[in-house]
């Protein structure tokens, strides 16, 4: 995965996120039993040295950037929109869109990372694992190749947000009951019905972005 190990480079290059040294990792795992906590770099076999120096860039992303501001987006209720844009520039976001498309194309324990670091930073705000990991994937899978080529540069880069319209008024994540209808017209499809709790729906209104529906026609 070349497009991973420039970022690793980059990453390292640059610490723009830590003012400690880059960390060496052993080429053997540290066995878990035997770790300080679950949360020490190198402690499970599922990962490699490219996975620990990619934790690394997350737990620094999170500590300095995410982290110490929180309170202050919880209580705004927003985080701002330059996060996602830093994420983006280092390769936190959609890690798994292939690289033809602006992606780094790695697989399914990159994007993990991403989960376990910002769960361990306690910060709920960024909404992520939404944009990277059920958005991109819908589109690297099921779009059109326009589509993947207009939206994937933008969902990695961080320029546009994926959101999801699920939820409505009458069912959760059970998909028989929905009633929101999709109906083709001509070279559009005319959208009717209700949706709530809109993950990510609310970072729409400041920056042009990808608004995923779940519809049955």
């Amino acid at each position: 995965m070349a497009a991973v190990s420039r970022v690793l480079r980059r990453a390292g290059a640059r610490r723009a996120f830590s003012a400690e040294p880059a960390p060496a990792y052993a080429s053997e795992r540290i066995n878990a039993a035997t770790a300080p906590t679950l949360m020490e770099i190198g402690c499970r076999d599922i990962f490699d040295e490219d996975h620990d120096a990619f934790r690394q860039m997350c737990r620094d992303f999170f500590a300095n950037e995410v982290k110490p501001f929180h309170k202050e987006w919880e209580k705004a209720g927003e985080v701002p929109r330059e996060l996602w844009t830093k994420a983006g520039d280092l390769g936190l976001l959609a890690c798994m869109v292939p690289e033809a498309y602006g992606g780094l194309g790695t697989d399914c324990r990159f994007p993990a990372v991403v989960w376990e670091e910002q769960s361990y930073s306690g910060c709920t705000g960024p909404g992520f694992a939404m944009h990277s990991d059920i958005v991109a994937p819908y589109i690297t899978n099921y779009g059109t190749e326009e589509q993947k080529q207009r939206i994937l540069p933008k969902l990695v880069s961080g320029e546009w947000i994926g959101a999801l319209g699920m939820t409505e008024p009458s069912a959760g994540s059970d998909f028989a009951n929905i009633k929101t209808t999709a109906v083709k017209d001509g070279d559009d499809y005319v959208i009717n019905g209700s949706k709530v709790f809109i993950t990510n729906g609310w970072m729409q209104r400041r920056a042009t972005g990808v608004f995923f529906l779940v519809n049955f026609a």
